[in-house]
């Protein structure tokens, strides 16, 4: 093996080592682990009245939120500008919406852009993009 090759794995073992002794839940930022409807699901019922985003750690709930469009016709209504909310468990974000019967919708939760779900230490949720289809 070439020295550059050796030192080549020597600090890519040490970067993965260093990093992965960094990992735990407080220092990772939240992602979303469950959403309703469920990212891919073709047969959503169009009288669904409401979004629901839930996160791996508690977050920041005083109007911290980014429901972002992917575009302006795959975002759904918004049928409660007012009714967007954290339920009490502090991870769970609720969007009211209005949905349309046999359209697909795409909706990013936070982008690089938009960052306003944060977990309470202020570290912004990965960004992840909700698609789904009503029947």
């Amino acid at each position: 093996m070439t020295k550059a090759i050796m030192t080549a794995i020597a600090l890519a073992t040490f970067t993965l080592t260093s990093w992965a002794q960094e990992i735990s839940m407080e220092s990772m930022p939240p992602s979303v682990i469950k959403t309703v409807p469920q990212s891919g699901d073709m047969q959503v019922d169009p009288t669904l009245k409401e979004i629901k985003v839930t996160f791996s750690k508690e977050m920041m709930t005083k109007e911290m939120w980014s429901w972002c469009f992917h575009t302006k016709e795959s975002f759904p209504e918004i049928s409660d500008q007012k009714g967007i909310k954290y339920l009490a468990d502090g991870r769970t974000c609720i969007l009211p919406v209005k949905l349309e019967p046999n359209k697909t919708y795409a909706i990013w939760i936070n982008t690089q852009k938009f960052t306003a779900f944060r977990d309470t230490k202020n570290n912004s949720a990965v960004p992840y993009l909700l698609v789904f289809k009503t029947k």
